[in-house]
């Protein structure tokens, strides 16, 4: 997608110094810290979103990124489902591999994987990727197989070469084909590569960005609730 592709080649610097390096940003360990070993609230059921800055809403208020939105918009419906948001800003899949097991010591109904952007800026291989997300998905169903699992799909920078690009956009479907997940195509479909939806970093969505991802995110997680 040429959007995605100005946004990488624009942007791609900005995230690995956001969230590279293996470090993370302080307010996301304390909203996994905070949320995540929360009791399950009573008769409602749990929908986790495990990932990276993007998940976690670097830059921007919680309420406003798209996580807290479908939080917002789950309870304005009076569905009953709680949100958990598991995002850790520099997370890559290997990262997300070490960490999968602490997180599940809580029930989890949907499970939304949001990870892989920062492998293809990093030029990790994607078969490296597939793997990681391969044991993730695989943990949870072996945590509880009634778990619904949705993939967001991401895209890799085309600096990386075509066949890096190919082959790491083809990692999604593939193993929503394999594991009968739903997927997600593209996470940031309509916002990527658009400086009045991002932050002057040029990677992050700004809180209009965020309301468009939370839109693309419901069309797949409405019909699951």
């Amino acid at each position: 997608m040429p959007s995605f592709f100005r946004w990488c080649l624009f942007g791609g610097c900005c995230l690995l110094l956001a969230c590279g390096g293996g470090s993370s940003e302080p307010a996301s360990e304390t909203t996994i810290e905070t949320t995540a070993q929360e009791p399950e609230k009573a008769g409602r059921s749990t929908i986790l979103f495990f990932g990276n800055s993007l998940s976690a809403g670097y830059g921007v208020d919680p309420d406003s990124a798209f996580v807290g939105l479908i939080r917002q918009r789950i309870d304005s419906l009076g569905l009953p489902y709680q949100v958990v948001n598991a995002g850790l800003s520099g997370e890559t899949t290997a990262g997300g591999r070490e960490r999968i097991d602490w997180v599940l010591r809580q029930g989890v109904d949907i499970f939304v994987l949001e990870l892989g952007g920062n492998d293809g800026l990093r030029g990790i291989d994607p078969a490296a990727t597939y793997e990681n997300l391969k044991a993730i998905i695989e943990t949870v169903r072996a945590k509880d197989p009634q778990t619904t699992i949705v993939l967001a799909g991401m895209q890799a920078p085309p600096n990386m070469g075509a066949d890096f690009t190919s082959a790491f956009r083809a990692v999604y479907p593939r193993l929503a084909e394999e594991y009968d997940l739903k997927l997600i195509p593209f996470l940031l479909e309509g916002v990527g590569g658009r400086p009045d939806l991002n932050l002057p970093d040029g990677i992050h969505p700004t809180p209009r960005g965020h309301r468009m991802v939370a839109e693309t995110i419901w069309d797949v997680l409405a019909p699951l609730l």
